[in-house]
């Protein structure tokens, strides 16, 4: 089964160092995989890293916390070529896409050479879950705050815009990036912007936020608004998920 609508969710976490392995998948890769209400057979995961170049090493890190999750892992390569004849008959086939994190900018440009920005989208409208990590979050908006042009933040304003809001990750860690947030919401370069600390998930019913999740507690998401020339700060308290297995 897929979801029941299209369904995203946006986050600034989802990773977390295992006892015996270097990488395993917290509770918001697992919530993922249970927007997609997969029932009777293993999980098919897509794992996307084209922000980092698909660094062969993570793939591998990601393929060993699939085997401990209970996962079938397909990785999308698309360095030096896609690793795949029929990219799109595959992402249609999973349950849920995890993009990694990086390079928002060169991510949004690859895509776009290979059509994945179409791709994407008849996948998400199909009820496959778009899922990710910061530039893995927020490539499904319009924009939002990035480092990929260099360590001071700027603006990215051509996101895939599957979800109509900009988007502020890591908005507790980065201390660039909530004042930046402000600039952009309050001079109109970006729109309605929905932010998350480490941790923290947005899910996204079509494009309505229905929830805000969290796999550390204590943090939290907010919505910024213009207000004539500032920008207005609301904090949205999210549900706290339940580490797997519990």
């Amino acid at each position: 089964m897929t979801a029941t609508e299209p369904t995203i969710l946006a986050t600034s976490g989802g990773h977390r160092v295992g006892d015996r392995t270097r990488v395993l998948f917290g509770p918001l890769v697992h919530h993922a995989v249970e927007l997609a209400r997969v029932e009777g057979r293993r999980p098919r995961v897509m794992y996307v890293g084209t922000a980092i170049g698909d660094a062969e090493h993570f793939a591998s890190r990601m393929s060993e916390a699939a085997r401990v999750a209970g996962f079938d892992l397909t990785p999308l390569h698309l360095f030096p070529m896609p690793n795949i004849e029929d990219v799109e008959s595959a992402v249609l086939e999973q349950d849920v896409v995890w993009v990694m994190g990086g390079s928002a900018a060169n991510l949004l440009a690859v895509w776009r050479v290979h059509g994945l920005d179409a791709v994407f989208r008849r996948a998400w409208e199909a009820g496959v879950v778009l899922s990710g990590v910061s530039a893995g979050s927020l490539c499904w908006f319009q924009g939002g705050t990035t480092d990929s042009f260099g360590p001071e933040l700027r603006a990215l304003t051509d996101g895939l815009g599957y979800l109509p809001f900009g988007n502020g990750v890591h908005y507790d860690s980065d201390p660039g990036r909530r004042p930046l947030v402000h600039r952009l919401v309050a001079d109109g370069t970006l729109p309605e912007t929905h932010c998350t600390d480490d941790g923290v998930g947005l899910v996204y019913r079509g494009t309505r936020l229905a929830e805000a999740v969290t796999e550390l507690p204590g943090k939290a998401a907010y919505v910024v608004t213009r207000e004539g020339d500032t920008a207005a700060e609301s904090r949205i308290e999210p549900r706290e998920l339940a580490a797997p297995g519990v």
